[in-house]
């Protein structure tokens, strides 16, 4: 029973989960401490502990660790496609709807609107970036030794169309190097 159990609050959580990660958070709890009582709330917190310093979507590492907690291997294997598909589900009948329909005025209308919306938000993403934080030897007084990693991976990706595996990679080594 377990198992139909782990399967069905992660499913719901997958489904109705909006807000990002942290934001599943709450429900997590609530089912996994308080209505099945998997775990303790201090195991929780090591959960969440350990969810946010392995990389990926802290609700996905979330539902891997209470997963294998739970029911060994195939419990984590279980909770993360339980908590995935029901946006595997939703961008499988999106894009059936959209390849149907991709000749349609309005469905190509509504996609050349949001190209430049999609790319203000990426290009306002990356603007928040550059700080002092991430860009430290920015200013006028330094060398500027990111920024010009920066400027030049964007010419060679844009103009030269490299790629972008081979950028990352060398701006990487780059970064080893001088850093």
């Amino acid at each position: 029973m377990t198992a139909l159990q782990l399967i069905f609050v992660f499913f719901k959580i997958g489904l109705v989960g909006f807000g990002g990660g942290y934001a599943m958070l709450s429900m997590i709890q609530f089912d996994c401490v308080e209505r099945f009582s998997w775990l303790t709330i201090q195991e929780f917190s090591d959960i969440i502990a350990i969810s946010q310093m392995t990389p990926g979507p802290i609700s996905i590492n979330t539902a891997t660790y209470v997963g294998y907690t739970v029911l060994g291997f195939w419990g984590a294997v279980t909770a993360t496609l339980s908590l995935c598909m029901p946006s595997i589900i939703l961008m499988f009948f999106v894009i059936h709807f959209l390849m149907k329909n991709k000749d349609n005025h309005y469905v190509k209308t509504i996609l050349q609107t949001l190209r430049p919306i999609l790319a203000g938000l990426i290009l306002a993403a990356a603007l928040l970036l550059i700080n002092k934080d991430t860009f430290f030897d920015f200013g006028f007084n330094n060398s500027n030794i990111s920024l010009i990693i920066f400027i030049l991976s964007f010419v060679v990706l844009y103009f030269f169309k490299v790629n972008p595996m081979w950028v990352l990679g060398f701006s990487g080594i780059l970064g080893v190097i001088l850093f």
